[in-house]
Order: structure tokens, then sequence, then C-alpha cells
């Protein structure tokens, strides 16, 4: 469970919270809600984000809702530990689309007794652990997986569906890409993809093998 009040003045040592979930789960608008709550209590406060993430705006950290709050894009989570000098707290939103070094820079900034809240997709849309974020989950003190609801099914929806034909792992997108699934949609959704790529042969063509 999350919890917001475990600040130990007498212990210079900050903490990592990881949002995870599929697209359109609220991943966003969760860590916008905890990065303003520490802004209305004065704390300094910095938000990242990877500059490829431009889909709503080049700076801010929009979520699907349209809430936002000002951000730094950066491209690589090397510059992250400079720019959040002197900060309480700092968000790093779409953790997943940076490079392996972000799992340090956070635990760094935590041992720097920052408060670090990361937002990311857990799985990509092959249903796979998704870059750094099952390191940043195992590494965190605290974990909230937030989900969407299935359009399918209306149950509980963890996996993101990539409705496009395209299979590069990194594509942004909104509801013309992608669709929330649960776990029995998405199964079922994978299966007729599978079999719109299985080639089938014609009755012609079987017996024309077998007379070769």
């Amino acid at each position: 469970m999350f919890l917001e009040n475990t600040v130990n003045q007498e212990e210079q040592f900050g903490w990592i919270e990881v949002i995870c979930g599929s697209m359109f789960s609220g991943k966003t608008e969760e860590l916008i809600r905890r990065l303003k709550r520490a802004t209305f209590a004065k704390q300094r406060v910095e938000i990242f984000k990877p500059a490829v993430d431009t889909r709503y705006d080049d700076e801010e950290v929009v979520s699907h809702d349209k809430n936002q709050i000002r951000s730094t894009p950066v491209p690589a989570a090397a510059n992250i530990p400079i720019l959040a000098d002197g900060c309480d707290v700092v968000g790093i939103d779409e953790a997943q689309f940076f490079d392996d070094e972000i799992v340090k820079v956070c635990n760094d900034l935590a041992n720097r007794g920052i408060r670090v809240i990361v937002a990311g997709l857990d799985m990509d849309f092959k249903g796979n652990p998704f870059g750094p974020m099952p390191a940043l989950m195992a590494t965190a003190e605290y974990v909230t997986k937030v989900h969407a609801v299935c359009p399918r099914t209306g149950n509980l929806a963890n996996y993101s569906f990539r409705k496009s034909a395209s299979d590069d792992l990194v594509l942004l997108g909104e509801t013309d890409e992608y669709e929330p699934l649960s776990r029995a949609a998405y199964y079922k959704a994978m299966l007729r993809e599978k079999v719109k790529e299985m080639k089938v042969e014609e009755p012609e063509e079987i017996e024309s093998k077998k007379q070769a």
C-alpha cells in the first residue's frame, strides 16, 4: 500500500514510488496528482519526461484527460541528476522509454534524500516486461498498479493491445493505435492476429505439391 506521510526528518533518505499499468489506466493522472500535492505543500518539485514523447506537448506532461504539469524533456536518464539538484520531489513520466541508466539514477536520487515518483507502462504491446520498468518496480519502496477498463469485456484491463500493423517497440499513439484489454480479450485478440498471419494454401496448391 502506498503511504505519503512517511517522511522522517532525522533520516536523510528518500524513496521510490512506481505507478504502472496499461495504456489509458491513469498512470500519468496519478503522477500529476501526487506531484501537485507536493507542490501545494511548497516542496521543490521537478518533473522529467523522455524527449521522444511529444504526443500532446513538447514540454508539458499531459494525461489522457488533458490534465497537465510543466516538465523538462531529457534525451537520456543521465541528464536528470544535475537538473534535479536541490529538489525535494522528482517525477518521471513514461519511464519505459528511458535507457537502463534510469534505474541507477532513481536509486541515486532516493539515496540523496529525494522522493522519486515514476510512471510507466509495465508491459509492451506484446505483453512482455517493458524496458527498465521491472527493475524499477523491484527496487521501489512503493508500487501502485492501476488499471483501465476493457471495452470488450468490461473487466479490468492490464494489457495494451496495438491495433495498427506496426511492429516497432516504440510507437506513440492514442485510441487509434491502442486499446486496453483484459487478459481474456487480449489473448483472443492476439490469437486472431496469429490466424491472420497464417498462410492458408488453396486445394489446388496442395494437390500440385502432392503430384510433384
